[in-house]
């Protein structure tokens, strides 16, 4: 729905043989004929329709990854979701819920519409969904590779549809496509080391420099109860008031920002500007640009048995991405081009588009999504991420704080209800819903009413990020000198793994 290999992702992974952790940017790009103009007569085809699409990464990332750490033939890891995809698979509630949200979407395309409404009625929950197609493409890239994809019949089918659907990708956009692998970004704060994307993710550095202004209070009850809630908000309006100077490093210099923002002496400027009897208006922050108003996304967490550990997130961007799908090769089109700042775009918060974020071709649109792998004295400690656009960083930080920092259990670090600020409007968003499984996840009372008296305006929301969090307890770890395949090593720690798939999309961690 959210995430497909007409996207892109930014994974993160850990290997235990070594303990290097690299960062896998397989981040979409604006294609060659891509401009700043491109979107003045038509805004909204910067995130409906087939100009929305930016040039999938997906496929080169996780090849890449593969030749790197892969231990299983490539065509096999693709034979479970060939098979879903041909002999189908039954929607889940969770699913049927966006299908019924996303309805006119859906049934404006044809491709959507072949999918998830056949015979023109939408899907339901226990329904069976086919994508015949998409099997053909995925057998396609199993054995032929990525080429299949990058400069074959997959991409060709791909290109045709996309430019008869009026988008502007060519084969030449497939095949310039590189993936950046690098090393990951090392922040040290609280005594863990917080292993993460570099930009055009601001989720790292977002994710930091909240950490470091609690870190900055030097005390570690910084964080606890209502008090640490309104902390968390005033820290969340100035992030989002830095960040928006962050892009594509590779066409913009934003060394001086990533440096401020994993700068101990700039979290503790913000955290002196923090009072705890009030909060303020949208200008104290001083935020100079529009937000980046990203969505949508899929995550999830992996450790092995050797504790290789991996943190992806992969995405289209909205639900159901462009809101078109390839009817020649059953692909979901991505919207990342809606990542993107545009000169002449009216926002929602009547701020100026941030520059650094402008279209160039081949240039990566800023994100927020935070995939992050967490260590403590060079041992795994966790592995979190999250799915929800803008609300990533702000859930993610929430489960850190409540593991790591309050000693909450993982499943009541990932379920605690969640607060989320956007800088403009000026409104905390609490939660206050009933999820797939039945709970319901509320703010209580005392802690609305505590955030009244300080001046924050509430407002309730039915939604927000999908978290996914894996754990080691390090306690009196068991060293296995264990001798299998070239991501192990006989020095790791092996503590106890507890998993937690957040409930809030009926989801359930699994092991093998």
């Amino acid at each position: 729905m959210a995430s497909g290999i007409g996207g892109g992702a930014f994974m993160i992974v850990r290997s235990s043989s070594t303990t290097q952790t690299q960062a896998f940017d397989m981040r979409e790009t604006a294609p060659l004929a891509a401009s700043q103009k491109m979107y003045e007569n038509n805004p909204q085809s910067k995130s409906i329709g087939a100009l929305a699409m930016g040039v999938p990464g997906e496929i080169a990332g996780l090849h890449e990854a593969w030749l790197q750490h892969g231990r299983l033939a490539w065509r096999n890891l693709f034979q479970p979701a060939i098979k879903l995809a041909k002999e189908g698979f039954v929607i889940a509630p969770y699913l049927a819920q966006h299908i019924n949200r996303h309805a006119n979407l859906i049934l404006n395309d044809a491709g959507l519409s072949q999918i998830f409404a056949p015979n023109g009625k939408l899907l339901q929950a226990g329904d069976t969904c086919y994508n015949v197609e998409l099997g053909h493409s995925l057998e396609a890239v199993a054995e032929q590779g990525p080429q299949a994809f990058y400069n074959g019949t997959v991409g060709e089918k791909l290109v045709k549809d996309v430019r008869e659907a009026g988008g502007i990708l060519t084969m030449e956009d497939l095949r310039s496509y590189k993936v950046d692998v690098t090393d990951a970004m090392a922040v040290n704060v609280m005594g863990y080391t917080i292993l993460g994307m570099p930009p055009p993710s601001s989720g790292t550095v977002g994710l930091s420099l909240v950490l470091k202004i609690f870190d900055s209070y030097g005390s570690s009850n910084a964080a606890n109860g209502n008090l640490g809630v309104h902390r968390l908000v005033e820290a969340l309006k100035h992030m989002y008031a830095v960040r928006m100077n962050l892009g594509d490093p590779n066409f913009v210099d934003v060394s001086e920002y990533v440096s401020d923002m994993l700068s101990p002496s700039f979290a503790k400027q913000i955290q002196q500007k923090i009072l705890d009897n009030t909060t303020f208006p949208p200008e104290y922050y001083m935020s100079r640009w529009s937000q980046l108003r990203d969505h949508g996304t899929s995550h999830f967490c992996v450790v092995d048995a050797d504790r290789n550990a991996v943190s992806i997130t992969t995405t289209v961007n909205f639900p159901f991405g462009a809101g078109v799908l390839s009817p020649s090769t059953g692909i979901v089109l991505n919207n990342e081009m809606d990542d993107f700042s545009t000169p002449t775009e009216i926002t929602p918060d009547r701020l100026p588009p941030a520059p650094a974020n402008f279209i160039e071709p081949n240039k990566r649109p800023l994100s927020s999504m935070t995939p992050i792998i967490v260590t403590k004295d060079n041992q795994l400690a966790g592995v979190v991420g999250g799915s929800g656009g803008m609300d990533i960083i702000p859930a993610v930080v929430q489960v850190f704080v409540n593991y790591f920092l309050l000693g909450l259990e993982p499943l009541a670090a990932v379920q605690n209800p969640r607060v989320y600020h956007k800088l403009i409007p000026n409104v905390v968003l609490y939660e206050n819903w009933t999820v797939i499984d039945g709970d319901h996840i509320e703010l209580p009372d005392e802690r609305k009413l505590f955030l009244k008296e300080l001046g924050h305006e509430l407002k309730a929301r039915a939604g927000g990020a999908i978290t996914q969090f894996v754990v080691q307890t390090l306690q009196s770890p068991i060293k296995i000198g264990r001798k299998f395949g070239k991501d192990c090593n006989a020095n790791i720690f092996h503590g106890t793994l507890t998993a937690v798939s957040d409930p809030r999309k009926n989801g359930r961690p699994a092991a093998i």
